[in-house]
């Protein structure tokens, strides 16, 4: 019998992460590396398994994620929504409180494009008066 898998996209930033949840015992996988040796900082190692955490998961689901665009920073986002998405593939129950917390609602805060006559988004070119 073929193991049960759940499936989700989740987006941050630039980046996208495919995600992928199955039964076993909490090991998180990115890009073919253990998640310690991929992301390198606790900080964000804690914002990817956030919604595991938050529904009580923890060491119950192993996670493989394919991450890929923007930095490490955007790539945890990424794979934090993907993880929220595919758990409520797993149990829609789950909805209500993943919801509430807003780990369902893709940030949409992305860098600002630059403008003509101007040095980045905003910052004026440096004025000399004399």
């Amino acid at each position: 019998m073929a193991e049960v898998r759940y499936y989700a996209t989740g987006k941050r930033k630039n980046a996208i992460a495919r995600v992928w949840l199955k039964p076993g015992t909490g090991n998180v996988v990115i890009n073919d590396k253990p998640m310690g040796e991929y992301l390198g900082r606790q900080v964000l190692e804690m914002i990817v398994l956030s919604p595991i955490r938050h529904v009580g998961l923890e060491g119950k689901v192993d996670v493989v994620a394919d991450a890929h665009g923007g930095g490490l920073s955007g790539q945890a986002g990424a794979i934090r929504h993907g993880i929220a998405k595919a758990i409520i593939e797993m149990d829609p129950n789950l909805r209500t409180p993943l919801r509430r917390d807003g780990f369902l609602t893709r940030d949409p805060r992305v860098k600002e494009r630059k403008k003509y006559g101007r040095k980045r988004a905003r910052r004026g070119f440096q004025f000399v008066k004399r």
